[in-house]
């Protein structure tokens, strides 16, 4: 495939093999954000009387009176506890949380092979209605298409600015009328990193409730809430579907769920509708200094979710790594970054494909924002959409504007023209704004003017030979991705995260909040598929 570039195949077919032995060891492991995430699944939500998120203070409580609890899961002592006190799982968990009730001594009954055939069956019960929840929601989403019809791609689409609900509500429909046909919302940092962060000494910010406002959208919301809180996302939702209705174009929520929080990230978003939701434990690992093992079993559950759900997930263009520069105390050169960058990229969408989503639901990066930054910046993007587009056959591509930096603001737009040209299918084009309507409506026309030129262009050229610097680029993309496959094989992560940042080891639970998995029960090997 494409010799003038290097060996493509070869590219894939080494990530292909790491995913595969990586994958499965994800697979087979489970975290405390997985924990979570199977409580939110069995009913468990909002906060504890200490105003903690209540399936993270039950976890916690959990743990603390079985540290060696994690590797045999939550699943069967929480449904232990609710047949042997008759209490709804929310119930429950308020009593785990405030110490009432040990799940620990429900763990002991689960030895006597009689109680633990029920719980078996309670526990599958609770996952049953979690699945009925799940399909009833992609059923709303595939007769509301239906009904609406669907927004020609790609999707143009821009991030909130609003952190309150209500605000954001308006700012949501002021958008939707303007002609987005994407809505991405940022999720709040979680409890786990919030206590990291702390403990490490960074300021995490705290988002303080606004009164609400007599412009409420929604009657149905009678208390404040930050933008990306499960409880905000549902009349999100519903606020959509009425723009949507109107403009008679089914709109799509999209959310970025910041680190460690993966698994409970996809329940929200296979609960509430979310429509694409990104996934990308690379740049957890490389970005955010998560260890490698956590990152990988929390995506993998997440998969599971969105295969369920019919959720898309946007994986990143790939994050940068810096590591190997830092060791030899020189710069690398721009292909040799985009390397890289693509050879992670390429492991994360691996990965994603051995959890079972199919190709059309996993939408690629189309190329990193620190392109802008280079030299022949357009000859670089066209040569990073042409290799993406030569190595994710049936993947729709996405293009996320970055902030612009000074002395580059205003080009991402051209380049993203220049290589949309290359791009084939593209998702999604996701824009920034300052948030005033005329600013919104005004880029929402050029990037749709943008893409329509593109695909004419596309369509009346067909594929064109790469020259100059792209050529070059893509050489020498293809060349350090190998070598970066090559060295992560032989290596380990080490050879492209370095140190982790103090905030991911100020603790020993961030080595401890991952454990393979010794329980062989899985309330929703039936419904998600099995683990391995």
């Amino acid at each position: 495939m494409t010799a003038d570039w290097g060996p493509v195949d070869g590219l894939v077919a080494r990530a292909e093999a790491l995913a595969g032995a990586w994958g499965a060891r994800a697979r087979g492991s489970t975290t405390i954000g997985q924990e979570r995430a199977i409580l939110r699944l069995f009913g468990v939500t909002g906060l504890d009387a200490a105003g903690r998120p209540l399936a993270g203070a039950t976890v916690d409580r959990w743990l603390a009176s079985d540290p060696r609890g994690l590797a045999t899961g939550v699943a069967l002592p929480f449904a232990m506890a609710l047949l042997e006190y008759d209490l709804e799982p929310q119930q429950l968990a308020l009593d785990v949380a405030s110490g009432a009730i040990d799940l620990a001594l429900e763990g002991e009954l689960l030895r006597e092979r009689d109680r633990r055939a029920i719980a078996e069956v309670e526990a599958s019960r609770l996952a049953g209605l979690a699945i009925e929840r799940i399909d009833a929601q992609r059923t709303v989403r595939r007769e509301t298409v239906d009904m609406l019809g669907e927004a020609d791609r790609p999707w143009l689409g821009i991030t909130l600015r609003e952190p309150d609900v209500v605000a954001a509500l308006e700012e949501a429909t002021q958008l939707i009328g303007s002609g987005i046909d994407l809505i991405r919302i940022e999720v709040p940092i979680g409890r786990e990193l919030a206590d990291r962060l702390t403990e490490s000494g960074v300021d995490v910010p705290i988002w303080q409730p606004r009164e609400l406002s007599t412009r409420n959208l929604d009657p149905d919301l009678s208390e404040p809430a930050p933008t990306g809180s499960q409880r905000a996302l549902t009349h999100l939702r519903r606020a959509a579907d009425r723009a949507a209705a109107r403009r008679r174009a089914y709109v799509r929520l999209a959310t970025v769920v910041p680190a460690l929080g993966a698994p409970e990230g996809a329940v929200v978003a296979a609960f509430e509708r979310i429509d694409v939701f990104a996934s990308d434990p690379m740049a957890e690992i490389i970005a955010d200094g998560v260890e490698p093992d956590r990152a990988l079993a929390d995506h993998a559950f997440a998969h599971r979710l969105a295969k369920r759900a019919g959720s898309a997930i946007m994986v990143g263009p790939g994050p940068l790594v810096v590591a190997p520069d830092l060791s030899a105390g020189l710069p690398s050169d721009p292909a040799t970054r985009a390397g890289r960058a693509l050879a992670l990229q390429v492991l994360g969408v691996a990965l994603a494909r051995t959890d079972g989503l199919a190709a059309d639901q996993i939408i690629v990066g189309a190329m990193p924002p620190w392109v802008t930054d280079e030299s022949a910046p357009a000859a670089r993007a066209i040569a990073e959409v042409a290799v993406r587009r030569a190595l994710y056959p049936g993947h729709p591509l996405g293009f996320v504007e970055p902030p612009s930096s000074p002395d580059r603001a205003g080009l991402w737009p051209y380049l993203q023209f220049a290589a949309a040209v290359h791009a084939g299918d593209t998702a999604l084009v996701l824009r920034t704004a300052d948030g005033h309507p005329e600013t919104v409506a005004a880029s929402i026309r050029a990037a749709r003017a943008a893409t329509a030129i593109a695909a004419d262009v596309a369509s009346a050229t067909g594929p064109v030979p790469l020259r100059g610097v792209a050529l070059e680029h893509a050489r020498g993309m293809i060349a350090a991705a190998l070598a970066t496959l090559d060295r992560l094989g032989d290596s380990g992560w080490r050879a492209v995260s370095g140190e982790p940042p103090a905030a991911m080891r100020s603790r020993p639970s961030a080595r401890e909040s991952v454990a393979e998995r010794t329980e062989t029960f899985d309330p929703f090997a039936t419904s998600l598929g099995p683990r391995v």
